[in-house]
């Protein structure tokens, strides 16, 4: 199986750090393309943030709450 990494997205112009507000989906789950695994709070809003790959999404990299910039690996996807 080959592992791909899911990248934190700039989640607006001015945005360049947001907290993980929750997951949409667990270690175990089969993921698609676009499809929406978690939210995150910036100061200003609730934004979901979607896979840019399909398969199992294998392990977390971010923990519940913690802080994310953008740029950082968010999960790992199995495929």
């Amino acid at each position: 199986m080959a592992e791909s990494t899911v990248v934190m997205p700039r989640v607006a112009e001015t945005v360049d750090e947001s907290y993980i507000a929750e997951f949409l989906v667990s270690e175990g789950d089969t993921v698609t393309v676009g499809q929406p695994i978690l939210r995150v709070e910036t100061d200003k809003a609730m934004v979901e943030i979607v896979s840019t790959h399909a398969g199992t999404l294998t392990r977390w990299l971010v923990a519940l709450d913690a802080e994310v910039s953008t740029g950082s690996e968010i999960a790992v996807v199995a495929s």
